[in-house]
C-alpha cells in the first residue's frame, strides 16, 4: 500500500519525516511549510514502474501527472526513476524543458490549448500531444503543415464510465469538458477528421475516468471499452492504434475511513483484462501508458502550521486558527476535502476535543478542517496536516496577498530548499503604477 508509513516519533515527542523533527523544520524554515519526504517519492515510483515492466513487459511506460506537484525537483526525480512525465499547460511544459526532462517522454493534455502552448510543444519535440477536440485538432494540423512536419497524436476520450467519486472530479462521464464522447458517436467523427487530414496521424487513444477512486471495477471497465474502441477503429476507417493511455485517478489515505486499492494489484488486474480482451477482439496489445500522480507525491507531503488563537465559541464550537490556509491548501474549500491531523509537538497528547481548524484569510469559508480529533492545544504549537503533497502547493494561491509557502524536500535527517518561500516583493513584483496616477 503506498503511504507514508515512515513518519516517525522520536524522544522529544515530535513528529519526524525523513529523518527530520518536525518542530525544528518550524523552526528552521518558518510556517506555513510544506515537506515531502523523498525516499516516499521514489519509492512510490518505482512501485509503480516495477508493475508496469512486469506485467506488460517493458511495453509500458509510467508517466507523472505533473498537475499534482510541478517543480523542477520533482521533474528531475521523476527523470532519474525512469517515468514518463504528463503536463497539462505551457506552464508545466516549460517547467520539464529547464529541468532538462526529455521531451520525447512528455505527454500534452488540457481541453484548450493555445497556439503558443502547440507551437512550443511542436518545436520542443514532445512525445505526444493529446488532443482534446476537433478545433485542436484543426488548429494542429495548420501548425504543422506551416512547419513541414506531421504530429503523431492521441485523442482524449470519455469512455462513459461512472467513477463513483466527487463530482468536480469526475470526468470520463459524457457530460465533461475534457475529450470527445464515446457514446453520442463523437469519436469516430474525429477519426474521420484525422483520416482527411495530412499532418496528423492517430496512433493512441487517452482516458481518465475521475480522481481518488477506490474501487478496481471502474478501471477495469474502462480497459474494456477502450480495447473495443480500438478494434472499431481499426474495422471501421483502418486506423491502427498502438498507444492506450488509461490514466490515474488512483485513491489513497486522506483518514483512517480511506481504502485504496494496492496500486501494483489493480496493474496486474488489469493488464490481465487487457491481455484477454486484445485476444478476444484479434488486435495486437497496445503500448501501455498510465498517469500516477496524487498517489506518488500526495503520501509523501505533510504542512506544518503555527497554531494562533485558540477561540471556543461556548455550546458552538472551538475554531483553531493557523497561519496557513485556503491559500495554501484551498481543497477543503472546493471540495470539503478530509485530512489528518496531528500536533507534532506533542505527539503522544491524548485526543480531547473536536475542533475547527481556521485559517487566516478574511473568508468565512476559509476551512482545513471540521469535528478534527485533536488534544488540548495553545498557541504556539506546531500542527502537521499529513498527506498534502499533492494539489496543495500546485492550487496555491495569494489570496489577501498572502506569500505562497516553500517546500523542501527532507532525506535521512538533511533538509534542502527546492522551492523558495514568497516575499512581499514577489507579491508586488508585477505591479505597475501607471505615470498619470
Amino acid at each position: 500500500m503506498i503511504e507514508n508509513s515512515k513518519l516517525q516519533i522520536n524522544e522529544k515527542d515530535h513528529l519526524v519525516i525523513g529523518g527530520c523533527d518536525c518542530v525544528e523544520l518550524a523552526r528552521e524554515f518558518g510556517t506555513p511549510l510544506y515537506v515531502m519526504d523523498e525516499s516516499v517519492i521514489r519509492e512510490n515510483m518505482r512501485l509503480y514502474k516495477n508493475a508496469m515492466d512486469k506485467y506488460y513487459q517493458g511495453k509500458g511506460l509510467v508517466l507523472y501527472a505533473s498537475k499534482a506537484l510541478c517543480t523542477m525537483a520533482l521533474c528531475k526525480i521523476a527523470q532519474q526513476e525512469g517515468l514518463g512525465l504528463d503536463v497539462v499547460s505551457g506552464g508545466e511544459l516549460y517547467t520539464a524543458m529547464k529541468a532538462g526532462f526529455p521531451m520525447e517522454k512528455v505527454f500534452f493534455h488540457g481541453n484548450n490549448k493555445t497556439q503558443a502552448e502547440l507551437e512550443t510543444a511542436l518545436d520542443a519535440g514532445i512525445g505526444r500531444i493529446v488532443v482534446d477536440n476537433t478545433h485542436e485538432l484543426k488548429m494542429l494540423n495548420a501548425l504543422c503543415e506551416k512547419k513541414g512536419m506531421k504530429a503523431q497524436i492521441s485523442v482524449r476520450v470519455k469512455p462513459g464510465i461512472d467513477a463513483h467519486t466527487h463530482d468536480f472530479v469526475k470526468t470520463g462521464q459524457i457530460d465533461s469538458k475534457f475529450g470527445v464522447a464515446l457514446e453520442n458517436g463523437e469519436v469516430f467523427e474525429f477519426a474521420q477528421q484525422c483520416k482527411m487530414l495530412s499532418h496528423v496521424e492517430l496512433v493512441g487513444l487517452h482516458c481518465h475516468i475521475g480522481s481518488q477512486i477506490f474501487d478496481l471495477d471502474p478501471f477495469i471497465e474502462t480497459a474494456k471499452v477502450m480495447l473495443g474502441l480500438i478494434a472499431d477503429l481499426k474495422e471501421r476507417y483502418g486506423i491502427i492504434i498502438t498507444e492506450l493511455n488509461l490514466g490515474g485517478g488512483f485513491g489513497i489515505k486522506y483518514t483512517k475511513a480511506d481504502d485504496p486499492v494496492e496500486y501494483d494489484r489493480y496493474i496486474e488486474a488489469v493488464s490481465q483484462t487487457v491481455k484477454q480482451v486484445c485476444e478476444e477482439k484479434g488486435i495486437q496489445q497496445p503500448f501501455m501508458l498510465m498517469e500516477p500522480g496524487r498517489s506518488i507525491v500526495a503520501p509523501a507531503g505533510i504542512t506544518l502550521y503555527t497554531v494562533g488563537s485558540v477561540k471556543e465559541i461556548k455550546d458552538v464550537r472551538t475554531y483553531v486558527a493557523i497561519d496557513g490556509g485556503m491559500f495554501d491548501n484551498p481543497r477543503y474549500a472546493l471540495y470539503q476535502s478530509k485530512y489528518s491531523f496531528v500536533m507534532a509537538n506533542k505527539m503522544s497528547a491524548p485526543v480531547s476535543q473536536k475542533v475547527t481548524v481556521a485559517g487566516k484569510c478574511c473568508e468565512s469559508g476559509d476551512l482545513i478542517g471540521k469535528d478534527v480529533e485533536l488534544p488540548e492545544v495553545e498557541a504556539g504549537d506546531i500542527m502537521a496536516v499529513l498527506a498534502t503533497g499533492a494539489y496543495n502547493y500546485s492550487m496555491s494561491m495569494n489570496y489577501n496577498r498572502n506569500t505562497r509557502p516553500p517546500i523542501i524536500l527532507v532525506n535521512q535527517g538533511k533538509a534542502k530548499v527546492i522551492v523558495k518561500g514568497e516575499t512581499y516583493e514577489d507579491i508586488i513584483r508585477n505591479d505597475v503604477i501607471p505615470e498619470e496616477l
